[in-house]
Order: C-alpha cells, then sequence, then structure tokens
C-alpha cells in the first residue's frame, strides 16, 4: 500500500507521466486517436478543449478507469497497463474527479483515512481499535505543510464550503505518495474566494515536485497556474506549448479550430475527421 507523503517531499527531476500514442475508440466514435502528452515532476500541463474533445477520456485512461485500444502509458520511465484505479494509484496517480467522493457525515481527517485508516490492537485483545487523534495529528501536519487554512480536522465535510471540500480531495491524494495528480475541472461552480483556495495550492504542489494535469474550460484560471498549455480537439492533440509562448486568443483559436497554423507549437489535425465523445 502507498505510504503517506509529507509536505517537504524530496526533490525529483524528469519525466514523470509519458503518454505515446493512445487511441479510444467508443462504437463508431473515435474518442482519442495517437494522443501523446508528458507531464514531468514540479510541472503543472493545462488540458483544455472543448466538450467531446477527449479529455475525459484521456484522464480516465490515466485514472485506470478505461483502457486505451492502442498506446503506451508510462509512469516514470517504467510502461505500465491498469486495469483499474487501485493500480494507478499504486504507481503513485490520483485523480480528483469533479464528483470528489468524500463522505459529507465524516469529518475531515477520516475522509482523508477513507479505506486507509490507522489502528492498534488494544492490550491483551485481538480488538483492533481506530487511530483516530493519529490520523487528526497527520491531517494536522499535512494541511499546515501546504499552507492551509482549514477548520479543525474534526470538522464534518458537510459543514465546509467547496473550494474547501476541493482541498480535502487534492489534500488525500498528495498524501499518499502520489507524484501525479490529476484534476477534472477543479474550480468548477465555485465562487472566487473557493476557487483561490484551489488555485494556491496547485501552485503549492509545484513545490512538492508533483506533476499535475489541470483540466478546466476557464481559459484565465490555466494561464495562471499552468507551465504548458495542451489543447484537444475531436480526439487529437492540436496545440502543445508553453504557457509564456501562447495567448487566450492562440488557445481559442485550437480549441475551436478557427485557424491552423503549422509551427513547432502547433500541429493540424490529419486524417478523417475524428469524432466526438461525450465528457
Amino acid at each position: 500500500m502507498s505510504t503517506p507523503q509529507t509536505a517537504s517531499s524530496e526533490t525529483r527531476h524528469g519525466v514523470a507521466l509519458s503518454v505515446r500514442g493512445i487511441s479510444k475508440r467508443f462504437g463508431a466514435v473515435q474518442a482519442l486517436r495517437d494522443v501523446d502528452v508528458t507531464l514531468s515532476f514540479g510541472e503543472v500541463v493545462g488540458l483544455v478543449g472543448d466538450n467531446g474533445a477527449g479529455k475525459s477520456t484521456l484522464i480516465n485512461i490515466l485514472a485506470g478507469v478505461l483502457s486505451p485500444d492502442s498506446g503506451q502509458v508510462d509512469v516514470a520511465g517504467t510502461t505500465h497497463s491498469f486495469s483499474n484505479p487501485a493500480e494507478a494509484r499504486e504507481k503513485g496517480i490520483e485523480t480528483v474527479f469533479q464528483q470528489l467522493h468524500l463522505i459529507s457525515t465524516l469529518d475531515i481527517a477520516e475522509n482523508v483515512f477513507l479505506n486507509r485508516e490507522l489502528y492498534y490492537r488494544a492490550p491483551l485483545s485481538y480488538l483492533k481499535i481506530m487511530r483516530k487523534r493519529g490520523m487528526r495529528r497527520e491531517v494536522t501536519r499535512q494541511l499546515g505543510g501546504l499552507g492551509l487554512n482549514l477548520p479543525a480536522p474534526t470538522t464534518k465535510v458537510a459543514a465546509l464550503s467547496g473550494g474547501q471540500r476541493q482541498a480535502v480531495a487534492i489534500a488525500r491524494a498528495i498524501y499518499w505518495r502520489s507524484d501525479i495528480l490529476l484534476l477534472d475541472e477543479p474550480s468548477a461552480a465555485l465562487g472566487v474566494r473557493q476557487t483561490e483556495i484551489v488555485l494556491s495550492l496547485i501552485e503549492r504542489l509545484k513545490a512538492l515536485q508533483i506533476g499535475v494535469i489541470f483540466i478546466s474550460h476557464n481559459l484565465p484560471q490555466v494561464m495562471r497556474v499552468a507551465d504548458r498549455i495542451v489543447v484537444l480537439r475531436l480526439g487529437q492533440k492540436v496545440m502543445d506549448a508553453p504557457q509564456a509562448s501562447c495567448s487566450v486568443n492562440d488557445i481559442v483559436a485550437q480549441i475551436t479550430g478557427a485557424t491552423l497554423v503549422d509551427d513547432a507549437r502547433t500541429r493540424p489535425i490529419t486524417g478523417g475527421n475524428g469524432g466526438a465523445h461525450e465528457e
């Protein structure tokens, strides 16, 4: 089982995740076609595209929810094939979907340790007792190391704001030694202050050398936190560029197909019409 990761994680370098030639079809719909994406430790890649572009399909493949029809996924230089999310998590890939999978009736600490609870055996007994105080101390230390100003770990998740819930879900993911974090629209439906909690946390993850793939339809937010922008359109990658070298207009043009510029950062779509897949 994975072990906890502290906020003072060791420095790591190089490519954390490499996706090569990933394709996926659903019947007559070509959801992904020959997609290549790389992610380095300590890098945030903004993955953008219109509905049906293939973003969620790619994330579900990386998370172990779906299997690709073809292609290869390398984690830290080793090729892996995931048949379920547990296998992806075991290799250091954690995913925070829009549905956070937090239990509102449990407190913050119980959600962070959900299905990974700490126990000790009572003296002269076969009974195992949950180490609630130890779990709460660990969560307090982790949240403090991330610079998060959240309520006490005994607070029920039902009492948290949307941004605070996202922060708990992200903190849970990186606590269990995830080197790669996939965030699917983490700021969707959040207010300004709640969104700031999430974006600030993503920025702090760079210091932990965690690689982040950040899916969002909000381009200003992507431009703020991302080091590199990857655009998918109709299942194909049409742009892969450093954030500093592109503008919001550039990205919108590639998302919509308004222009096709054949240069070092843009590859035009070829080989058919592709297909849309409902995300």
